[in-house]
C-alpha cells in the first residue's frame, strides 16, 4: 500500500539551510511540505517575495507562493516541524512545538547536548531515538537534533573502521565551505585570497559531539563514548562542501589495506528499510589521485555519501585519510530529513 505522506512545516524557511530543506522536501515521496514559516520580517509575504533563493533551479513553483508563517505553534499546525532556525531564537521557539505536542527534529545547535534529547546520525546511532517517547511523556512532544555539519562527515567517516576495530584518539583539520556561515556569511574581504583559521564554536562542537553520537544508551540517556577528538577548524572559498584531513588511532595497529577492505565492504544499515533519503553507500572510499574534492565528489550519493581518500599510514596516531562531505545536504537539511523518515519508519512521528 502507498504510504499517506505526512504533512510538514520548515521552521527558518527562508534561510540557506532552510531553503535545502524546501528543496529536499519539495517531491519528498514521504512528506509533503504544508506549511513554511520564519521570522516576522518574512511572515505574511509570499515564500518567493521572502526569499533571496541560493540554490539552483529557482524555488519550487507550488511552494513560491504560499504565505511564510510565524514561526510559532499557534500559527503553524503541522505535527512534524523541520527546525532551520539559527541557535539565537532556536532554544525558546523549539521547546514552544515541543509543549505543544509536536516532534521537532531540528538542524540548530541548541539542544544538541542535552541528556535526554538525541543527536543522531541515522546509519550510526539509530537507537538513541529510543530517547523519544520519555520525551512525549514528559512535554507532549519531542525534540531531535542533527549534529553539526562537520561532525557528521567525521562520525560517517570513522564509523566503519570503529566497527571494526574500535576508536582512542582522532584528530582533525576541516577546511569548511563558506555556505556553512549561512547568508550573506563571510565577507568577501576576508575570505578572497585568504583562509580564517577560526570558525567561532566549531572546535568545541567537533571535540565534544563524537562522544555521544558514539555514546551508549541506557537508564533513559547516553553514556558518552571514552574518545578523544583534538580538532582544527579554517574556513576556505569553497561554495560548498567541508573536507576533513582525519588522523586516527585504533583499538590496535591496522594497516591501509585492511582499513581499505572495511571502507569498501561498509553498507548502509539502513538499506532494507526503503527510507527515500538513505543512499546505498553512506561512506565510499575514492583511490583516485588528489581526491576527495568538493567539486568532483560533493554530489556523491545525492550529496548524502560522504567520500573517503588518501588513505595512508600516519606515523603519529596509525592511520589517516580525507574526507568530504557536502555540508547543507548530509551535513544539514539532508541528514535532519533522513532522522524524520527513519522515526516515520519506526513509529515515533
Amino acid at each position: 500500500m502507498a504510504r499517506e505522506r505526512m504533512k510538514v512545516a520548515v521552521l527558518g524557511a527562508t534561510g540557506a539551510v532552510g531553503q535545502r530543506f524546501v528543496q529536499l522536501l519539495a517531491n519528498h515521496p514521504w512528506f509533503e511540505l504544508a506549511e513554511v514559516a520564519a521570522s516576522d520580517r518574512s511572515a505574511g509575504k509570499p515564500y518567493g517575495e521572502a526569499t533571496r533563493w541560493l540554490l539552483s533551479g529557482g524555488a519550487p513553483r507550488e511552494v513560491a507562493g504560499r504565505m511564510v508563517l510565524p514561526a510559532e505553534p499557534s500559527a503553524v499546525r503541522s505535527g512534524l516541524v523541520f527546525s532551520a532556525l539559527g541557535s539565537d531564537v532556536a532554544g525558546e521557539t523549539e521547546e514552544a512545538f515541543r509543549a505543544a505536542g509536536r516532534t521537532v527534529v531540528s538542524n540548530a545547535a541548541n539542544f544538541r547536548t542535552h541528556e535526554e534529547v538525541p543527536l543522531v546520525i541515522p546509519e550510526v546511532n539509530p537507537e538513541h531515538l529510543a530517547l523519544v517517547p520519555p520525551q512525549r511523556g514528559r512535554y507532549g512532544g519531542a525534540i531531535v537534533t542533527n549534529p553539526n555539519c562537520s561532525t557528521i562527515g567525521l562520525c560517517l567517516a570513522l564509523d566503519p573502521l570503529r566497527r571494526a576495530f574500535g576508536l582512542k584518539r582522532v584528530q582533525v583539520t576541516t577546511l569548511q565551505a563558506l555556505s556553512g556561515a549561512g547568508y550573506p556569511g563571510v565577507s568577501s574581504m576576508d575570505i578572497l585570497g585568504n583562509v580564517l583559521p577560526e570558525i567561532a564554536g566549531e572546535e568545541e562542537k567537533l571535540g565534544r559531539e563524537p562522544a555521544k553520537i558514539f555514546g551508549t544508551l541506557a537508564n533513559a540517556s547516553v553514556e558518552p563514548a571514552k574518545l578523544v577528538v583534538s580538532a582544527q577548524c579554517n574556513r576556505v572559498a569553497v561554495r560548498d562542501g567541508h573536507l576533513l584531513s582525519i588522523s586516527v588511532e585504533l583499538s590496535r595497529p591496522v594497516g591501509v589495506a585492511e582499513a581499505a577492505e572495511v571502507f569498501l565492504a561498509f553498507r548502509s544499515p539502513l538499506l532494507d528499510l526503503g527510507l527515500p533519503s538513505a543512499p546505498e553507500k553512506p561512506v565510499s572510499l575514492n583511490r583516485e589521485f588528489a581526491r576527495p574534492q568538493p567539486v568532483l565528489d560533493g554530489d556523491a550519493g545525492g550529496g548524502m555519501t560522504v567520500t573517503v581518500g588518501r588513505l595512508a599510514p600516519c606515523p603519529v596516531l596509525g592511520l589517516r585519510f580525507v574526507a568530504l562531505a557536502h555540508n547543507t545536504i548530509r551535513g544539514a537539511a539532508g541528514n535532519t530529513i533522513l532522522i524524520a523518515e527513519l522515526m516515520a519508519e519506526r513509529g515515533l512521528l
